[in-house]
């Protein structure tokens, strides 16, 4: 039904991850992340509440073991498939006993991927793979690059409607969240997205800060 990947930059400290599936609008539920904390991934019959829960467990310092643990006492939680990212970059994963078809997690330097309803368990494998074979991307890129090659492995068992990508750096809001809530080709389309908003993504920083610096919007009614 899902497969994902969270992710560290070394280089920035930004933290990011990256999500599919068959159900609509899956980055809304599943993709969970601060900034200077990392990145809680909770899917398979989801509980959303289990991201805000994790999420305040690492900013208390807890790693991602650690998290586990204490999310492990929830209600229902043999049906969860949840994997952490702690501010270190070490991570852990949990697949419970309900969770559904083929699953497989894993975890790789500075990230960890997870899946259920797969094709193959080498799905996640690939992810992770190439996730860290391409260290000298940005962390987007990265993402974007680990999600299709899990896609071009098999994915999901069925086809996919929904992508998401998000990622953090130390601002108080996400710097890119971009997301495709139903499409026959959601990956291609979080692609095409990726490629108009890059371009623009420091600017919309800019704008936040020293908004007197940034660029006009190149939009009727402009005219600075």
């Amino acid at each position: 039904m899902t497969f994902s990947i969270a992710g560290r930059c070394q280089r920035t400290g930004a933290f990011g991850a990256a999500i599919s599936s068959s159900s609509p609008a899956v980055a809304s539920r599943c993709l969970w992340m601060a900034a200077e904390r990392g990145v809680v991934l909770t899917q398979n019959v989801t509980d959303p509440a289990i991201g805000p829960a994790g999420l305040a467990l690492l900013d208390n310092g807890a790693s991602a073991s650690q998290v586990l643990a204490v999310l492990a006492g929830r209600a229902h939680f043999e049906w969860r498939q949840v994997a952490i990212l702690d501010a270190h970059g070490q991570s852990d994963w949990h697949n419970g006993a309900q969770v559904l078809g083929v699953h497989h997690a894993v975890s790789g330097p500075d990230c960890v991927a997870a899946g259920n309803l797969l094709a193959t368990p080498e799905v996640i494998d690939a992810m992770v793979a190439t996730f860290v074979s391409h260290s000298e991307l940005a962390l987007p890129q990265r993402l974007l690059k680990a999600l299709g090659e899990g896609n071009r492995m098999g994915g999901e068992a069925g086809p996919v409607h929904s992508a998401g990508l998000k990622v953090v750096t130390d601002l108080i809001w996400p710097v890119v969240d971009l997301r495709v809530d139903w499409d026959d080709e959601p990956i291609a389309r979080l692609d095409e997205l990726w490629q108009v908003y890059q371009p623009q993504m420091a600017d919309y920083v800019l704008r936040a800060g020293e908004p007197g610096r940034a660029p006009s919007y190149g939009v009727p009614g402009d005219d600075r």
